[in-house]
């Protein structure tokens, strides 16, 4: 038996005893509620992909772990999803919470390419402690050694976890959980692709047990300022990314569209060519904020490598990151220093 097989035969022998045990002492599951919106986990490599209530039907070891609700919200490709989506998705964990105070968590399936961005806007949107775990797949339903089932079971196991609360946004693949600000897709095709190579994970989802090792300390959920009950769109912002030999009018052509913000992806540390330095000035002559984000994926932006330039500086934030910290920030602020605040505090 390979080692998978052995992990995976000891997951379900753990999960029996726990089952057993519950209902040998008649205590109820708790719920937890899945939200699907398609992705690779929901893919087969001929035809459709399978519906949110076929998916979890697909995983019968589920109804050992939790009283399962399905609903699905989407069902496109991660690459098709749209700040559009993310709003609709956030509101609905929101009224989810709001109105099932006997909710344990709830786990969100999603398609990895840009489960990030998906996972970090829920991070700064949802408005209550109890967990939300977003997972997916490196895998099709029918290809050999699918990672999907295993994920959500696992995604499930952590949103039961009375420790799991409090820790914002989780992203659990691979039987690794991951703070949603922190976790870094590294790979196109590996299933352990999703890591977090700046702090690290928060814990593991292991077969016998859901065990954390420490917290992110960043604002989200609760803590978080942003409110997005009374919000029917996200402000515009671009991405422009800075390279050796950069021509400035790439910076013209953005400002043409009039977003309400741009992240411009620097070298490491926040340096700039001198195209891109004259980019920064071409924005802040037409009045938009500008958030210089590294394009390295290790270390934070320190001290003020532009000096006096009018720009806000990621930090440690990607440039997709930081362009959903910015749509956000501007629902509250375009003032320079309060977006410089923001960025610092999450």
């Amino acid at each position: 038996m390979t080692p998978r097989f052995l992990r995976a035969a000891l997951l379900l022998v753990a999960l029996s005893g726990v089952a057993g045990t519950a209902r040998a002492q008649g205590k109820p599951l708790g719920e937890v509620l899945v939200l699907t919106t398609g992705g690779t986990i929901a893919s087969r490599t001929i035809g459709p992909m399978t519906d949110g209530p076929s998916l979890v039907r697909g995983i019968p070891e589920l109804a050992k772990v939790a009283t399962i609700r399905v609903e699905e919200v989407i069902r496109v490709p991660s690459s098709q999803v749209t700040p559009a989506d993310w709003l609709r998705l956030g509101k609905r964990v929101n009224s989810a919470f709001a109105t099932a105070p006997a909710l344990r968590g709830i786990v969100v399936t999603h398609g990895t390419d840009t489960m990030e961005e998906t996972a970090f806007f829920l991070n700064l949107t949802v408005r209550d402690p109890r967990p939300v775990v977003v997972t997916g797949a490196m895998r099709g339903a029918d290809e050999v050694s699918a990672d999907g089932p295993a994920n959500v079971l696992n995604g499930v196991r952590v949103a039961m976890t009375v420790e799991a609360k409090g820790h914002g946004v989780l992203v659990v693949l691979n039987e690794d959980i991951a703070a949603a600000r922190d976790v870094w897709k590294s790979d196109n095709r590996r299933a352990d692709t999703f890591g977090s190579p700046q702090r690290g994970y928060l814990g593991a989802a292991d077969p016998d047990t859901v065990i954390f090792f420490r917290r992110a300390l960043q604002s989200h959920t609760v803590a978080s300022e942003f409110d997005i009950a009374r919000i029917d769109s996200l402000a515009r912002v671009e991405i422009v990314t800075d390279y050796a030999g950069f021509d400035s009018t790439v910076m013209h052509a953005a400002v043409q569209r009039r977003p309400r913000g741009i992240v411009l992806t620097s070298f490491a540390g926040g340096r700039l060519s001198a195209g891109g330095r004259a980019a920064v000035r071409i924005a802040a002559a037409a009045n938009i904020p500008v958030v210089v984000a590294s394009r390295v994926p290790g270390g934070r932006i320190v001290g003020s490598p532009l000096g006096d330039m009018p720009v806000v500086l990621a930090r440690d934030l990607p440039a997709h990151k930081a362009r959903v910290l910015l749509m956000l920030a501007l629902t509250r602020t375009a003032e320079r220093g309060a977006l410089q605040q923001i960025f610092d505090r999450y």
